[in-house]
This record gives structure tokens, sequence and C-alpha cells, in this order.
């Protein structure tokens, strides 16, 4: 007779083909980071309004100065190169200051490498694209722990994204609008004015503290060395000094756990006392 068993193959269940969707841990951790980022949009779209009305009264095309924005993404660096840009530089010159400013950058790609080194070389191009200033330093502040944990990539981007949708839509606003502003308005010391809250926003440390006061120190005194190289040596001593005080501040707490621990209080005389007893028995 033949076999009227059912097949195995049939009765399993069929697997499905993947949703195209991100985890969830990932659409919770994105939404924490918009939510951590939100209370500097606003200044974050004044300052990106400035640096677009700025270019837009530059010598720049509106094309050229929208390729500019989105091709680049950082303030400080689009605003050095315009002087040069009106002095006729050569191009050369042009690209040294723009990646002299930018150094930082690969400062903060060192600091991000334990966190997202796991991902693929295209994941981690778009990942280093998005980051800024603000953005780095609110995601280091979530005080993740290195490697894969669910949701830090997602609240990297949430906050990442929102930052460079905010810089990009007030940029180019700004640009579509430079024509139209008078130079009497003074919008330089305007768009400093718009950074002094988000700096303010992130100091939450002593460490940091230190590290602000240092840059801006820094900064001041070698104001006047080419190619804006004083961002540079303000970014490099600032994370020095914060990188010590974090290590002075956690030896201090090491420190603190072991003269606190109840192992350290209450374990050595015991076993001083047992250690005796045990050698009188022993004698006895």
């Amino acid at each position: 007779m033949p076999d009227t068993a059912p097949n195995a193959s049939v009765l399993a269940p069929q697997p499905t083909m993947p949703m195209l969707r991100l985890p969830a841990a990932e659409r919770d951790g994105f939404r924490a980071g918009f939510r951590i980022i939100s209370p500097l949009l606003p200044a974050i779209f004044s300052w990106g309004l400035v640096t677009g009305v700025a270019m837009g009264k530059s010598i720049l095309t509106v094309p050229q100065a929208i390729g500019m924005s989105l091709m680049l993404y950082a303030g400080s660096a689009q605003l050095a190169s315009l002087p040069l840009f009106a002095a006729g530089m050569p191009l050369w010159t042009i690209l040294l200051t723009v990646g002299i400013v930018n150094l930082r950058f690969v400062i903060f790609s060192a600091a991000l490498q334990p966190h997202f080194s796991y991902l693929s070389l295209p994941r981690r191009i778009v990942l280093g694209y998005v980051n800024g200033d603000l953005g780095f330093v609110m995601f280091m502040n979530q005080k993740f722990a290195s490697g894969y944990v669910p949701g830090k990539e997602g609240t990297y981007y949430g906050i990442a994204l929102s930052n460079w949708a905010v810089w990009q839509v007030s940029s180019i606003l700004g640009i579509m609008l430079g024509a139209l502003v008078p130079d009497s308005w003074g919008l330089a010391f305007a768009g400093t004015l718009a950074l002094i809250p988000m700096m303010v926003h992130t100091i939450t440390s002593r460490s940091t503290m230190l590290a602000v006061t240092l840059a801006s120190v820094v900064g001041l005194l070698a104001f006047d060395l080419p190619y804006r190289l004083n961002l540079v040596l303000g970014v490099v001593g600032a994370l020095a000094a914060g990188m010590v005080c974090d290590e002075l501040t956690a030896r201090h707490a090491r420190r603190l756990a072991l003269a606190n621990s109840p192992t350290a209080s209450h374990d050595g005389p015991p076993r001083d006392g047992a250690q005796t007893r045990n050698s009188g028995e022993r004698g006895s």
C-alpha cells in the first residue's frame, strides 16, 4: 500500500521572508536619540541659518553653496573657506584649511571606533558622514558600553540624523535668503550667541567643564596661528584634559569603594582571629 503518512516538510512551518524594518530596540533607540538632541534643535537651526546666510552672501552661487553644505556638513570649515574663496586663494590652500579645521572629526572617529567597529564599511561611512560636534558629544554622554549594544546604533542615528536634517534645512534656507539680508544685521554675532546655549547644555560634569575651559583658553592664546590651527589645538587640549580628569575621578571612586567595602572592613580581622585559633588548636 502506498505510504499515506503526511509529509513532514508540508507540516513544518514554512520560513517567512524577513521584514525590511529595524528591530524594536533600534526604533526605541532612535526615538530616545531624538529626545536627547531635541532641546538643542532650535539653537542648531539658528546657527545653520546664520551659516547659510553667510554662504549665500559670498561669491559662491546658490547651487555651489547648497552643494558645499550637503557635501561638507561642517559649519566652521564652511565659514573658514569663504574668505579664501573671496580672496582667490589656490584650491590647495582652501582644501588644506578645511582639512585642518576638520581634523577634530578624526579624533571623534577614534572615540566612536570601539562602539561601531563591528559594522560594515559602508555603514561606518554613513555613520561618519552624519557625525557632528553636538551629536558626538550628546552620544558620548550616554555612556554606552563598547561593542554591540541593542538600541545603541538607533540612538546614535536619532541624535545625528536629527542634527543633520535641522542643519541642512536651516542652512539651505539661509542660502536662499542670503541675498535679502542686509550686512548691518550683524549675523556673525548672532551665530556666536546661538552656539553659547548649545555649549552650556553639554557641560554635565567636572571633566567637561575642564575641557571647555582649556579649549577656550588654548583657542584664544593660539588665535593668530594660520589655517585655524587654534581650533585643532583647543580640541586636542580639551580631550587630553577630559581624559586625565576622568581617569583621576575613576581612581578616586575605586579608592572610596575599596575603603567602604564590607569585605575590606570586616573580613580581614576575623580571618586573622581564625588563623590564631587554628594555630592554638594545632599547638594543643
